[in-house]
């Protein structure tokens, strides 16, 4: 019981937070709004016992992007942006990808009556208490047979940040 009623508050906050993200008209307002849609659903991995994507999504997602986003928006002058109107024709296109989300929506909830085994036989969920430890067993396979593609990333992501720190160095 005390499990739903925690998810249904960080799905109502991630939800409520993420549709006044999209329809703020100031930039910064909707990066907040971003931040607590990005925290809510951490709330939510926190919960499924997924420690590892609750701390991914802290730091990575709340804490890097977010300040590179608020680094964006404090750059670009958004006063020329606001007055083009580059969206107008695009009616049909809207209207289409809403039609289609609806009727994945749709399905979703058509199926949600039925047991997963019953829609795709197979896949079952495993019971909460016969799962491995999370966070160790990824802290093991990232740092035995995956550590040379993550010193990799982690060198191509700190080439990324030199790039944009010197892209965004005004010149003197």
């Amino acid at each position: 019981m005390l499990d739903s009623v925690i998810f249904y508050f960080f799905a109502t906050i991630a939800v409520g937070s993420a549709a006044l993200m999209v329809t703020r008209r100031n930039a910064v307002h909707s990066a907040i709004f971003l931040i607590t849609t990005l925290l809510a659903t951490a709330g939510i991995f926190l919960q499924l016992r997924a420690e590892f994507l609750f701390i991914v999504q802290i730091i990575l997602y709340v804490g890097g992007i977010m300040v590179l986003f608020i680094f964006v928006i404090m750059l670009v002058n958004l006063d020329v942006a606001l007055h083009q109107i580059k969206f107008a024709r695009q009616k049909w296109v809207a209207l289409t990808v809403a039609l289609v989300l609806s009727a994945q929506v749709g399905l979703m909830f058509w199926s949600s009556g039925k047991g997963v085994g019953q829609i795709w036989p197979g896949l079952n969920a495993a019971p909460a208490n016969r799962l491995p430890p999370n966070a160790e067993t990824v802290a093991k396979s990232l740092f035995n047979e995956y550590l040379l593609p993550f010193e990799v990333a982690s060198v191509l992501l700190l080439v990324a940040m030199i790039g944009a720190v010197v892209m965004a160095k005004k010149r003197a």
